[in-house]
C-alpha cells in the first residue's frame, strides 16, 4: 500500500480484548478506500499529477530523459518506475505513460512519445518494447525545480529509494491537463484548460487574493479541450459549475460546408467534442441508418422508424478521411444540394455525439492531504500557496548555498592574504588543520577546503575571480534576505516567472466558447387529417381521414370504443394518469392500418403503481378543463402536456383518494363552468373565475362537496347551455336542455354547492348545448 497520511489508523483492539470481524473489516475496507483516493484516482492540487503520474515523470527526471535526451524504450521506463517507485501492474503504469504522451488527451503532453501511442478512435498504443519516449519542454514546469529544496520527499515502498511528495509545479498543472478518475466512493472529471489563461487568472488573484468569482471568469472564460470543439452552454452555466466544482458542459463539434461542382456541397466535421471519435460516430450513424430490434421487441419501434427514415432522406454517404494532414475529417454528403444546410447539420448534432456533454466534477486532494471538491477560486488559491511556500522553500535552499559558498571563498581570501605563512604551517605542522584553524581563526569547512586546493588554484588570477565571485554572491545574498523578509517582493518574483513561462509555453485557445441553442431533431411530418381511436382497454391507432363511422371500427374480444378523435397527423396524443402524470405521443408516430393498433403503455413509460384512465388527442393550442373528483379544476394548453420523455411529466396533482376526471375541451364562444356532482347537484358559474396554469397543479375549487361526494363532471359551455344526460321512465336514456331562465336557478359563484336540476331524468352525465341552428 502507498505511503498514506494517518486519516486512519491501524484496526486494532486494547490489549487482551477481542476485535469484531465486522470492525476488522470495516477499518480495513476504509484504509483500502483511502489508499485508492489518495494513492491512485485522484490528482494532487498542488501539481496536478496522480501518483503514478508523479513516479513516471521523477523516475525519467532521474534517467535524464530530458527534452535534449535520447529517448529510450518505455519499457525501460516501466521497468525503472515499478522497480523503484510504484510496486503495481506493469501494464498500469505503461497506459499511465501513454495517456502523458497523448496530444488527444492531454492538453499540454508531459511526454514525448515515439512510435505508436494509440488514437483519437479508440486504437491502443503498441507494446512498450517498441516505443520509445523522453520528457517534453513544458514537463520542466514541473521538474526543474526538484533539487532545490522546494519540496519533502519521502521513503519508497521499500525505504531503499527517495521520491517526491508532490513535485514543485510553476503552474497550476491541475487545470491545464485536468484529470479522470474514479475511486471508492469518489470520481473526479477536471476539463483542461488554456495555459496563458490560467496564467493570468492566477497572477490576478496573487495580485488580488480577494478577487470576485465573476472577475475570475473573465480571466479565464471555460475549459480548452485537446481536440478543440465548442462549448455552447451560457456564460452563466459556466460560471455555476466552476463556483460550485460540479456541472455539466454542453459541447459540439465544429464544422464547415466545402461547395463542390454543380452546386453540391458537403458537410466536413473538423474537430469533436470531448471523449468523441470519428469511429464512434460512424457507428451511431450506421445505428440510425440501420436500428436493430431492441431487446423484448418484435419490431422496430415508431421512433426507431422514423429515425430511420429521416436520416436516409436527408444524409447519402458518410466517410472519415482523418490522417497525419487532419487529425479529424468525417465528410457527410447530403442526399440532395437543395436540402437546407442547418436542418441537416441539427439533425447530425441531435442524433449522434457530435454534440454531448462535458462533466465538471472538480475533486482532487486538497493541500491539507483531504479529498474534497472544490471551486475555481478554491483552487487557485491553494495552488498559490503551494507555489508561495514552493520559492520561499527553493529561495532558502539558495541562500544556504550562497552562504556556504561566501564561508568557502573568504577563507580562500585569507590564504591569498597570508600565502607563505600557510605554506609554512602546513609544511612544518603535524596537524596542519588545526593550526591553519588557532592562526588564522578559520572553521573546520574553511581549514578542510584550504587543504584540499590544488596549487593551481593559487595563481595570482585566482584572486581576482574569487574577489569577483564574492561579490556578486553577496549581492545576491542580499537580494534573496529581500525577498524572504518582504511579501511583496515575494509576489513580483512569482508573477514575473508565471509570466515568463506563460510567454515561453502558452498557445492560443482552441476551443470557442459561443452561447448557442441546443440541437433538436423534429422530423418533418405531412399534414394529414387522421382519426385517433383509442379503445376501452386502451389500444391506439390512427385512421386517415375525418368523419369515419365508429361502426366500422374492429376491437379484440371484450373491447370497445373508448374515443374517436378527428385531428390532424402533427398533433398530439395525452394520456392521464391514475396519479396525475400525463403523458404525450405524437400523433404521427401513432400505428396505422386495419389492426386493432398498439396499447398506449408500448409507446410510453408508465409510472409503476398507476394506470391510464383518459386520453385527448388534438393540436397544442387547444385548451382544457382539467378537473378531479375532490372538486379541484384548471385550464391548459394540450402543448403545456407535452413531454420529450417517455415517462411524461407530473402535472395534475390527485390528492389521495381522488381520481383525474375526463378532460373535457374548451370550445371557441364558451362563457361559463358548469360542473356536476355525485348527489345530482349542478353548478354554473363564470369563465372568468377559473385558472390557466400553464405548469399543472391542483387548481382552484370548482363546487363544494359533501364528505364522500365525488365531481362527477367539469365542462365548459355557451350561452346556448347545457344538455343533461341520463336515464328516464323505463330505465331508457334520455335528454333534457337547460338555457336561459331554465338554467338561472344553477348559476352562482364558483365553490358553491349548487342545486339539484327539477327533471325527472337521473342525471349521469352533461354535454355543451350547441347554439340554436346548428342541431343538437
Amino acid at each position: 500500500m502507498d505511503q498514506q497520511d494517518d486519516l486512519f489508523t491501524e484496526p486494532t483492539a486494547p490489549e487482551g480484548e477481542f476485535l469484531t470481524l465486522g470492525h476488522y473489516a470495516e477499518r480495513a475496507y476504509l484504509d483500502y478506500a483511502v489508499s485508492v483516493v489518495k494513492g491512485r484516482a485522484l490528482p494532487d492540487v498542488c501539481d496536478g499529477q496522480k501518483p503514478v503520474q508523479r513516479r513516471i515523470l521523477f523516475a525519467m527526471n532521474e534517467m535524464g530523459l530530458g527534452d535534449n535526451a535520447k529517448p529510450v524504450k518505455s519499457a525501460r521506463v516501466v521497468g525503472d518506475v515499478l522497480g523503484k517507485y510504484h510496486p503495481h501492474g506493469d501494464q498500469s503504469a505503461y497506459d499511465a505513460l501513454v495517456r502523458l504522451a497523448q496530444d488527444f488527451s492531454m492538453r499540454y503532453p508531459l511526454i514525448d512519445g515515439q512510435g505508436n501511442f494509440g488514437s483519437r478512435d479508440g486504437d491502443g498504443a503498441a507494446a512498450m518494447r517498441y516505443t520509445e519516449a523522453r520528457l517534453t519542454p513544458i514537463a520542466k514546469l514541473l521538474l526543474d525545480e526538484i533539487d532545490q529544496g522546494t519540496v519533502d520527499f519521502m521513503p519508497n515502498y521499500d525505504g531503499s529509494f527517495q521520491e517526491p511528495k508532490t513535485l514543485p509545479a510553476r503552474l497550476p498543472m491541475l487545470l491545464l491537463n485536468g484529470a479522470s478518475g474514479i475511486a471508492v466512493g469518489l470520481a473526479t472529471e477536471i476539463p483542461s484548460h488554456n495555459l496563458r489563461e490560467v496564467a493570468s487568472a492566477a497572477v490576478a488573484m496573487i495580485r488580488n487574493p480577494n478577487i470576485s468569482h465573476a472577475e475570475l471568469m473573465e480571466k479565464l472564460p471555460g475549459p480548452d479541450f485537446p481536440g478543440g470543439g465548442q462549448i455552447i452552454s451560457s456564460e452563466a452555466e459556466i460560471a455555476a459549475a466552476y463556483e460550485t466544482g460540479r456541472g455539466s458542459l454542453k459541447v459540439r463539434a465544429r464544422w464547415k460546408i466545402e461547395d463542390l461542382a454543380r452546386g453540391q456541397w458537403q458537410l466536413v466535421i473538423t474537430e469533436l467534442p470531448p471523449n468523441t471519435s470519428g469511429q464512434k460516430v460512424l457507428e451511431e450513424i450506421e445505428e440510425l441508418t440501420n436500428p436493430k430490434i431492441k431487446l423484448g421487441k418484435k419490431s422496430l419501434t415508431p421512433e426507431q422508424l422514423q429515425v430511420k427514415q429521416s436520416m436516409l432522406a436527408l444524409l447519402d454517404t458518410v466517410r472519415d478521411e482523418s490522417g497525419k494532414d487532419a487529425p479529424v475529417r468525417l465528410v457527410f454528403e447530403p442526399k440532395s444540394s437543395r436540402i437546407d444546410q442547418t436542418e441537416f447539420v441539427n439533425s447530425l448534432l441531435a442524433h449522434t455525439s457530435l454534440e454531448s456533454n462535458a462533466t465538471l466534477n472538480l475533486v482532487m486532494i486538497g493541500g491539507d492531504g483531504r479529498p474534497r471538491q472544490k471551486g475555481i477560486s478554491e483552487i487557485l488559491a491553494e495552488w498559490i500557496g503551494f507555489r508561495f511556500a514552493t520559492v520561499t522553500r527553493r529561495s532558502q535552499h539558495r541562500l544556504a548555498k550562497v552562504n556556504d559558498r561566501i564561508h568557502i571563498l573568504e577563507g580562500r581570501m585569507i590564504v591569498f592574504l597570508n600565502i607563505d605563512e600557510v605554506i609554512r604551517i602546513i609544511r612544518e605542522s603535524d596537524e596542519p588543520k588545526s593550526a591553519l584553524m588557532s592562526a588564522f581563526g578559520l572553521t573546520e569547512r574553511q581549514a578542510d577546503d584550504i587543504l584540499e586546493i590544488r596549487l593551481r588554484q593559487l595563481a595570482r588570477l585566482e584572486k581576482i575571480k574569487i574577489e569577483k565571485e564574492l561579490e556578486e554572491l553577496r549581492d545576491e545574498k542580499a537580494k534573496l534576505e529581500e525577498l524572504l523578509a518582504n511579501e511583496s517582493s515575494m509576489k513580483r518574483l512569482i508573477v514575473k516567472e508565471i509570466e515568463a513561462d506563460a510567454k515561453q509555453y502558452g498557445d492560443d485557445r482552441r476551443t470557442l466558447i459561443q452561447q448557442e441553442k441546443r440541437a433538436t431533431f423534429e422530423a418533418r411530418v405531412v399534414d394529414e387529417p387522421v382519426t385517433v381511436v383509442v379503445s376501452q382497454r386502451g389500444w391506439v391507432r390512427a385512421l386517415k381521414g375525418h368523419g369515419l363511422d365508429p361502426a366500422g371500427f374492429t376491437f379484440k374480444a371484450g373491447d370497445g370504443l373508448y374515443a374517436a378523435f378527428q385531428c390532424r397527423t402533427p398533433d398530439t396524443l395525452i394520456a392521464w394518469g391514475s396519479n396525475g402524470r400525463v403523458y404525450s405521443v405524437a400523433v404521427a408516430l401513432l400505428p396505422g392500418g386495419r389492426g386493432d393498433g398498439v396499447p398506449v403503455t408500448s409507446l410510453i413509460e408508465l409510472e409503476s403503481g398507476s394506470h391510464l384512465m383518459h386520453y385527448f388527442a388534438a393540436p397544442a393550442e387547444q385548451a382544457l378543463l382539467l378537473a378531479s373528483s375532490n372538486g379541484f379544476g384548471f385550464i391548459a394548453k394540450v402543448g403545456d402536456m407535452v413531454s420529450r420523455v417517455k415517462a411524461g411529466k407530473s402535472f395534475m396533482t390527485i390528492d389521495e383518494g381522488a381520481r383525474p376526471l375526463a378532460p373535457m375541451p374548451m370550445f371557441p364562444g364558451v362563457t361559463q363552468v358548469a360542473c356536476l356532482s355525485g348527489g345530482g347537484r349542478l353548478l354554473v358559474f363564470g369563465l372568468d373565475e377559473m385558472k390557466t396554469l400553464s405548469g399543472g397543479g391542483r387548481g382552484v375549487t370548482l363546487m363544494a362537496l359533501d364528505p364522500d361526494e365525488p365531481l362527477i363532471q367539469a365542462l365548459a359551455i355557451s350561452d346556448a347551455g347545457v344538455v343533461l344526460m341520463g336515464t328516464g321512465r323505463g330505465g331508457k336514456a334520455a335528454e333534457e336542455k337547460l338555457a336561459g331562465a331554465a338554467l338561472a336557478p344553477h348559476v352562482g359563484k364558483r365553490a358553491r354547492k349548487g342545486r339539484a336540476p327539477e327533471t325527472r331524468l337521473k342525471v349521469s352525465s352533461l354535454r355543451p348545448a350547441l347554439p340554436a341552428g346548428s342541431g343538437n
